[in-house]
């Protein structure tokens, strides 16, 4: 049997998520679209080592070793691969079945787009209860407002990705919510897929929990970056997200 030629890169970034990190690859590996993988672990000491042994054989590359932070590890992995589309799957996110399918489906019948993405459910480690994340069609007012697009759901055509050399690696948090606003910037709006086609998993060791204060710093500077200035819908909301929701973690 002739191996298809892969259609999408997806890069994995991860550090100590081995928890996390076989269910995430087995979403990947489960949708029908060829993938091609990369592993880009940060150096774990957990049982990170060991998964990506058992999944190497189905792996493009992986390594393990410290890096420059998420940012730079994911322009790593796409740099090593070749597919005409890309995106990342934090290692404790998810594919719904099928989703990644249909954001290339998405992609290839509108020629025009420079990346697409979908709805998404936002999962409570704990509890196990789902939610739905905040996603709307694209619209630059909205935009300005708050990041109205969930990162796990999307999908950028390499091309687009080249254009405006990915992510910036002196952002921690608002890595995506920058990006969303150079690939409107270089190749107009983001197309939209009214469909579920992944998951967001909320726990108590992810980043815009610990961080709350730098997540809504680098956001700010974003939207006042690519929008001119800052809406007064962040003002009023900082306080709130900043410091009472982290008196009540």
């Amino acid at each position: 049997m002739t191996e298809r030629k892969p259609l999408v890169t997806v890069v994995v970034p991860s550090f100590n998520q081995g928890r996390y990190l076989d269910e995430a690859l087995q979403s990947i590996a489960a949708q029908k679209v060829a993938t091609e993988i990369f592993v880009m672990d940060g150096g774990s000491t957990d049982e990170s080592l060991s998964i990506i042994h058992k999944w190497e054989s189905r792996l493009a590359g992986w390594r393990s070793h410290k890096d420059d932070g998420q940012a730079a590890a994911i322009n790593e992995g796409i740099a090593r691969g070749s597919a005409p589309y890309v995106c990342w799957l934090n290692s404790d996110d998810l594919f719904l079945p099928g989703g990644l399918d249909k954001l290339v489906d998405a992609m290839e019948r509108h020629a025009a787009w420079p990346a697409a993405y979908g709805k998404a459910w936002h999962l409570d480690d704990k509890s196990g209860r789902r939610t739905a994340a905040w996603v709307e069609p694209f619209s630059v007012r909205r935009m300005a407002v708050r990041c109205t697009i969930t990162q796990p759901a999307s999908i950028i055509r390499r091309t687009a990705w080249t254009a405006v050399d990915g992510l910036d690696v002196s952002l921690k948090m608002a890595l995506d919510y920058d990006l969303w606003w150079r690939l409107y910037r270089h190749g107009g709006p983001l197309g939209f897929v009214d469909d579920e086609v992944a998951i967001n998993r909320n726990h108590d060791e992810t980043k815009t929990r610990i961080h709350r204060r730098l997540h809504y710093k680098e956001a700010m500077e974003t939207v006042r970056r690519h929008h001119g200035h800052v809406p007064l819908k962040w003002w009023l909301a900082q306080p709130y997200a900043v410091w009472w929701k982290t008196l009540i973690r």
